[in-house]
């Protein structure tokens, strides 16, 4: 579960943390991760859109501030933005698309929570990966979370198919 510290937004935006925190409303918030099948996935998805950046016309980047609000500052696992859009030390233009990985000890009211915030600041879509049962889910502004087999982004080329997703993880853990 993640843990906050009551932080002025001033030190939050001065201060870098190893990994990078959330800010969420007057508090710092810590992150999950550090397992090998977040990690898997965050550097399979990050190298997915780098090799393809000038295909899909966007940049990537892992875990990089998104103001969503102006209380409110998130840190996506892997962020895709428009070639286009303006670039920000912190992100502040709605990326096209956020991705969250689940952890072991994330809970899904605090990951709605992130759901909710990156829809509310104009985030086109969300994929929601779980490692730990192979599923991931696309969320819009239509909200419903059910699996699929393939993570796409309406009206652009990008899709790629859940098994990619954790074929290394499945190679690393001996199930490939």
């Amino acid at each position: 579960m993640a843990t906050s510290t009551t932080v002025p937004l001033s030190e939050y935006l001065r201060t870098t943390y190893r990994p990078d925190c959330e800010w969420i409303d007057g508090g710092v918030r810590e992150r999950n991760m550090g397992e090998l099948p977040h990690s898997s996935v965050q550097a399979f998805l990050t190298a997915f859109f780098m090799v393809r950046k000038r295909e899909f016309g966007i940049r990537v980047y892992p875990e990089l501030r998104l103001q969503v609000s102006v209380e409110r500052y998130r840190v996506p696992d892997v962020m895709v933005m428009r070639a286009s859009d303006p670039v920000d030390e912190i992100v502040r233009t709605p990326p096209m698309l956020c991705i969250e990985i689940l952890s072991r000890d994330d809970r899904m009211s605090e990951m709605q929570e992130k759901i909710d915030d990156y829809l509310g600041m104009g985030v086109e879509v969300v994929w929601l990966v779980d490692p730990r049962r192979r599923k991931a889910f696309v969320v819009d502004e239509r909200g419903g979370q059910q699996p699929v087999e393939e993570l796409v982004v309406p009206g652009t080329a990008i899709r790629v198919g859940v098994g990619e997703v954790f074929a290394e993880l499945d190679e690393l853990e001996g199930r490939g």
